[in-house]
């Protein structure tokens, strides 16, 4: 099966390797850098297997794991052996994630030259204190620096991502550190809030009563703060973790909006998620296993499956409504509570009417999660 020619696909290449693991990650990634040159070939050889069921891709999106810590020479081959076997939309959106650390001008000029039009640093903090408490490699000197070259340099387009909720962070903190970000002047910013998964370092921390449980109070207090500092500071909040600049020309990450709309997307990589018509799938966590798998010209898919038409409709008012775009009046007509349902939510502040759609507020977007589940 391909995708319609007339709906372009993303693609979405995972690159396994860091130097360092932060004590919050739980992606998959390796420390050791060992097994790049097979992990290239692995993927070049994944690619091979799905250059017939995709007809073309709109976005590429370089993501990890640390993206940079592959050599220049590396990535020129990455994307090569990509272009060798898919088509690429003429103004496709193509996006490198960039530990700051990592950043120089001459590195950014070579990114530009083989054909990477987006940058998206992982900032994370502007201040050195959390920046240790997350185990991140950079100092916010670093990260400075970093935001300051890429705008000089010759993206237009650069996002960055920043991460709240640490233990004991401030709203005063949060704010100065988001003020400071925003006046590098990126055109998209991601905020995250502080997740402790099992397996890190921080849930070990945490299980170890080192660090403080997590205050939802406080941290809806600071997703609150984020989008009224960054709506003042010209940025549109146009999903749950995620603003725009207003102005001129499209700022939103084309990329995600690919999920959040159920476009067909291709992930290449350990670990990595693919989606297409009903079903999804997704590879192997393990760099050694895939590497093994395509070496025997087997496909690394550790997982797949089926949505049958409920779940589909579940997933789609899900995303939709974990967007400012919402969800078309019409379209609700279909749910069995949705005259009630809706009227409650909107009386309750939740949801509001934009045209013909029923979207999330600012208040609706904390509960995103919760608002799909009400009308079934």
């Amino acid at each position: 099966m391909k995708t319609e020619t007339n709906q372009a696909a993303g693609l979405y290449v995972h690159v396994p390797f860091c130097r360092t693991k932060c004590h919050y990650c739980d992606f998959y990634s390796v420390s050791s850098i060992s097994l790049t040159a097979e992990w290239l070939r692995g993927v070049e050889q994944e690619a091979l297997l799905y250059k017939d069921r995709f007809s073309c891709f709109d976005t590429l999106y370089l993501g990890g794991g640390t993206p940079t810590v592959l050599t220049e020479g590396q990535i020129s081959a990455l994307v090569e052996s990509l272009h060798r076997h898919f088509r690429f939309s003429p103004d496709a959106e193509v996006t490198l994630e960039a530990n700051p650390d990592d950043i120089t001008a001459e590195k950014l000029g070579t990114y530009e030259q083989l054909g990477f039009n987006r940058i998206s640093l992982g900032v994370q903090s502007m201040d050195d204190r959390d920046l240790a408490f997350l185990g991140r490699r950079h100092t916010a000197g670093q990260a400075a620096r970093a935001m300051e070259r890429v705008g000089l340099s010759g993206f237009s387009r650069f996002g960055i991502d920043l991460i709240y909720g640490l233990p004991g962070q401030t709203g005063i903190e949060w704010e100065e550190a988001l003020r400071k970000a925003v006046a590098f002047s990126p055109d998209h910013v991601s905020c995250y809030q502080l997740t402790v998964s099992r397996g890190t370092r921080l849930w070990k921390r945490l299980a170890e009563g080192l660090i403080e449980p997590r205050d939802e109070e406080r941290e809806r207090e600071l997703f609150l703060l984020a989008s009224e500092v960054l709506e003042q500071e010209g940025y549109f909040h146009y999903e749950v973790s995620n603003y725009a600049r207003r102005g001129e020309g499209p700022t939103l990450c084309r990329h995600n909006m690919k999920y959040w709309k159920r476009v067909p997307t291709l992930g290449l990589g350990p670990s990595a998620h693919s989606f297409q018509g009903k079903e999804r799938w997704w590879n192997h966590r393990s760099l050694e296993r895939y590497v093994k798998d395509l070496s025997r010209g087997r496909r690394p898919v550790r997982g797949r499956e089926i949505l049958s038409e409920e779940q589909a409709s579940l997933e789609r008012l899900a995303l939709q409504l974990r967007t400012r775009a919402g969800v078309p009046l019409e379209e609700l007509d279909g749910y069995a509570n949705s005259d009630r349902v809706l009227a409650a939510l909107l009386e309750a502040g939740y949801l509001e009417r934009i045209d013909e759609r029923a979207a999330p507020t600012r208040q609706g977007f904390l509960v995103a999660d919760r608002l799909p589940l009400l009308f079934f």
